[in-house]
């Protein structure tokens, strides 16, 4: 696990509070020496934070309370909450969070630098969570909203803890999805540090398996990834050709997807982990039977699946989505070749909340992410307090 700079951990400087959350055991083991409170006590902040979702130092009633005086001294648990919530027809729900700096205004509060999206996506019996790792992207893929606003900065693992911590189906999550805002493997450590705390068994001791990355393909870090971790993997590959992907995606120049290919055929991938080529489909770009037969033979031989999506149309780009026909095509052309296809379902399309389109932004329907502001929960479009003057 990469290391990170201890002062940047434990002291809040200038009378600042440090943030519990985000800390893996050997972190709070630290905080306990600080505190003069007893070794076995890093394993109970584990466990109030990760298992039991304290909100306060208080609630550590396993704690002496003269130990959570001086914890409450210098820490802070540090979940931040949500700011706007808008629920969807198809019961997906995005949350925006305030992503808040080390700066404090004069009444204490930490100023905020930024806000990010989180996405929780109902499916039966499983409650998959979207999460985000930066606020903004560096990747500047052109067909998404998060890259066209530029970069803003990495979370923290304090961040990316916090998203799951807040939402208000915490304690039904099943399964998460690092395919927010940002491009997780360019904020490698901050990401690891998460998936550490929820996978470990201090932590939220979820299996790997319920946890997918995506990424466009960082080459150095994907090969840590895959060294360091089992979690499932997304690529974003959107077309078999490069000067086609350039176009769309500028990482192509630095990491050609064949590159990239070439790497994952390193690993296994015929267990229980697996991996998914993302393909978000333009009409007359990248979804004719050349880019089949070419995309067929880029994954030969590869234990993968490809999951084909929907475009969902943004300002200033100049490619539609495809037709469902051509979808369904592309799919079955895919499949009768042994690459297992399927067309993914969209969802949240009605609050923005679909593949893409997430922008950090207050916002409500078809006014989301346009710079207008909400406040509260929204409803399919409509927030809770114009549903109840309609009542």
């Amino acid at each position: 696990m990469e290391g990170r700079n201890e002062d940047q951990i434990f002291n809040g400087g200038d009378g600042m509070k440090t943030r519990l959350i985000g800390m893996n055991a050997d972190e709070l083991g630290k905080v306990a020496r600080e505190t003069g409170l007893p070794k076995f006590a890093a394993g109970q902040m584990a466990r109030w934070l990760y298992v039991k979702k304290a909100g306060d130092i208080e609630m550590m009633t396993d704690i002496s309370k003269e130990g959570r005086q001086r914890l409450a001294e210098r820490y802070e648990v540090g979940v931040t909450g949500y700011s706007d919530l808008q629920i969807s027809s198809d019961g997906t729900k995005k949350y925006l969070f305030p992503v808040l700096g080390e700066h404090r205004s004069p009444s204490g509060d930490r100023l905020e630098r930024g806000a990010v999206e989180a996405v929780m996506i109902p499916d039966g019996d499983r409650s998959t969570l979207c999460v985000s790792s930066q606020s903004g992207c560096r990747m500047g893929c052109r067909f998404c909203m998060t890259g066209r606003q530029g970069f803003h900065g990495h979370l923290s693992a304090a961040d990316i803890i916090s998203q799951f911590l807040a939402v208000d189906e915490s304690d039904s999550l099943t399964n998460a999805v690092f395919m927010g805002m940002g491009e997780p493997l360019d904020n490698y450590g901050e990401v690891m540090r998460a998936i550490e705390i929820l996978t470990a068994p201090w932590g939220f001791a979820w299996s790997p398996k319920r946890i997918t990355l995506s990424t466009v393909g960082v080459l150095p870090a994907l090969r840590r990834f895959l060294d360091e971790s089992r979690c499932h993997l997304a690529v974003s590959l959107h077309s078999p050709f490069s000067d086609e992907r350039l176009s769309v995606m500028p990482v192509e120049k630095a990491y050609p997807i064949r590159d990239v290919v070439d790497l994952i055929r390193e690993y296994d991938f015929t267990g229980q982990r697996r991996v998914s080529f993302e393909y978000t489909m333009f009409s007359g770009f990248n979804d004719s039977r050349r880019h089949a037969d070419a995309l067929i033979r880029l994954l030969s031989g590869l234990e993968c699946r490809v999951n084909l999506i929907r475009f969902h149309s943004i300002p200033d780009f100049p490619y539609a989505a495809s037709p469902d026909l051509i979808i369904e095509n592309f799919r079955d052309r895919l499949n009768r070749a042994g690459i297992t296809a399927t067309i993914r379902a969209s969802r949240g399309e009605d609050i923005l909340a679909a593949c893409g389109m997430l922008a950090g932004r207050h916002g409500t329907g078809k006014n989301a992410g346009s710079g207008e502001e909400s406040a509260g929960k929204s409803v399919a479009g409509k927030s809770v307090a114009e549903k109840e003057d309609e009542s």
